[in-house]
Parts: C-alpha cells; sequence; structure tokens
C-alpha cells in the first residue's frame, strides 16, 4: 500500500539533542523557532510548519498531561486537513530515516508523538492513551 512506511524510519528527538548520522534528514515541526538553538546548531532540512498544532489548540493543550488525550483527538482532526503535506513526509519516510524534531521538555506528551502515529497509519496508539503511555 502506499502509506506503508517502515516504523523505524520515523524517529523523533528533541532539538536540543546533538544531529547524529544515522537521523537522515531532519525536520523541525514545530510552529515556533526552539530558545537557545541557532540554525547551524540545529542542521534541518526542513521546517515543516504545516504540519504543527494550531496556535489555538497548542494554547488550549498547554502541556497539560491531563489534556493529552483530547489533546490527541484535535491534533488528528486538524492533521487530516493536511494531505498533501502528511503524503509528502510518508514518501520522504519510505526513501529513508527522518527525524521529526521538537522542542517540548515531556517527550511523552508531545505533538511529535501523534504525528508519527499518523504518518504510520496508527489510529490511537504507541503514546496517545489518557495517561501518556
Amino acid at each position: 500500500m502506499d502509506y506503508i512506511v517502515p516504523s523505524q524510519n520515523i524517529r523523533l528527538k528533541r532539538i536540543y539533542e546533538p544531529a547524529a548520522k544515522g537521523d537522515g534528514t531532519r525536520i523541525l515541526i514545530d510552529r515556533l523557532w526552539p530558545r537557545g538553538v541557532t540554525k547551524a546548531e540545529a542542521r534541518l532540512d526542513e521546517w515543516n510548519r504545516e504540519v504543527t498544532p494550531s496556535g489555538r489548540l497548542r494554547a488550549w493543550f498547554g502541556h497539560d498531561p491531563e489534556r493529552w488525550a483530547e489533546f490527541s483527538r484535535r491534533y488528528r482532526a486538524e492533521l487530516a486537513r493536511h494531505a498533501e503535506a502528511l503524503g509528502q513526509l510518508r514518501r520522504q519516510a519510505r526513501a529513508g530515516p527522518i527525524t521529526l524534531l521538537y522542542a517540548a521538555k515531556d517527550e511523552r506528551h508531545t505533538h511529535a508523538v501523534v504525528l508519527r502515529n499518523v504518518l504510520l497509519g496508527r489510529t490511537k496508539a504507541e503514546g496517545e492513551d489518557g495517561d501518556g503511555q
């Protein structure tokens, strides 16, 4: 099927971690530039703002783990309106590894987890239940 992407080809990483050879294509998926990171340090191949949560959704969520399940549901609904951008990310991941970079401190309750699951064609799974597991 056209949408199948090997799960090992989509990696998640905080932008504050150093770039590594195995990162493949490095894509920042935050709407705002991360504090304290220079463009040279980021070593980005791309900055994709289109697949980020809307400002309104980000503000509502506020990184509150108690809102995680509802945030995931709402973010998936937003992503459904960006089929072309999702398709491009899937094509990149089929061609080789991509690393989705984000700034959030909480690695379990970040939009990157939801985005990765959507790209892999997973319905609510792996880290999207109410407790972030």
